[in-house]
């Protein structure tokens, strides 16, 4: 056959060849270190306006690589590789793990998610030892690198006063190397902005804030995370439960799967004493004052989906 090889097997072609790179890189990763395959949209996103279009200028970006450095012949005026660099920052369960999730899905690629404070070695070389792996199998197969808690290594420098801060600044520095070598997209997070060293947010490209979601927005988390699928009672209002409940996507997200699972072991359906009761427990997980039941608005949830 005109596909087999030599040895008589089927031409896995490039998909083939691309899972392949991915089960290498997998096996050849740190434990902090994970490859993910996003299957995620613009949809999925509860965002503003604005940070959309900056969301979407980081993909411009990628997509525009070629046409722009090459073909315009801009690439002299670039330092270093030329890929793009961005900054997700804002409060924990804000959306910044999604949103990276979901340029990497808009670009089709892969997505490499770095924990940086667990990568990090106290050991000499170790580090550089385990970055260079990250970066190598990134350009391998083609990933969005994503460094979380990047302040674990962007943060605010101090005096080098002893041989311990001597360390971190040159570990600091290997990787602001490798990422302006890197031809790709990197992603950072951090959950406060004025942790990230001055000096190295003016080297990034784009810089997002991801703010705790509004009432607008708080109403269309509920929405998104209770699909037409789930059966809901007639008393459940998501319209008050967004308006007195001031808590971020994730927070939403994890009530409504604790009282879809609490419905389901009772045989029965999600009702609103359930949504209340696991975000309460939510308000409790975080330390928080709970504020009480929420009032009953007009209508019902089955009429505001749309």
């Amino acid at each position: 056959a005109a596909n087999a090889s030599v040895t008589g097997q089927a031409d896995p072609g490039p998909a083939g060849v691309l899972d392949g790179l991915r089960q290498r890189a997998d096996a050849d990763l740190p434990p902090s270190v994970r490859l993910e395959r996003p299957a995620v949209g613009w949809a999925d996103l509860v965002t503003s306006a604005a940070q959309e279009a900056l969301l979407r200028s980081v993909v411009d970006r990628m997509r525009g690589q070629a046409q722009v450095l090459h073909e315009w012949g801009l690439a002299a005026t670039v330092h270093g590789g030329g890929g793009a660099r961005g900054l997700l920052t804002g409060p924990p369960g804000t959306g910044k793990s999604l949103a990276a999730a979901v340029i990497a899905a808009e670009l089709g690629l892969d997505l490499m998610v770095v924990d940086l404070g667990a990568l990090m070695s106290k050991w000499l070389g170790e580090t550089e030892k385990n970055l260079g792996a990250v970066f190598d199998a990134a350009r391998r197969v083609r990933s969005v690198l994503f460094f979380d808690e990047a302040d674990a290594i962007f943060g605010r420098r101090t005096e080098v006063a002893d041989a311990q801060s001597r360390w971190a600044n040159l570990q600091t520095a290997y990787v602001l190397g490798r990422i302006d070598r890197f031809d790709g997209l990197v992603l950072l997070a951090t959950n406060l902005r004025s942790a990230i060293d001055d000096a190295f947010v003016r080297r990034l490209d784009v810089v997002v804030e991801f703010d705790e979601p509004d009432r607008e927005q708080r109403l269309r988390l509920w929405r998104r995370h209770l699909p037409p699928t789930a059966p809901l009672a007639d008393d459940v209002d998501l319209a008050a439960l967004a308006a007195l409940y001031e808590i971020t996507g994730a927070l939403i997200r994890n009530a409504v799967l604790a009282a879809a699972y609490a419905a389901a072991a009772r045989g029965a359906v999600i009702d609103q004493d359930a949504l209340v009761q696991a975000t309460r427990h939510e308000y409790e997980k975080a330390g928080r004052s709970f504020p009480g039941r929420p009032r009953r608005t007009a209508g019902t949830t089955r009429l505001m989906r749309g």
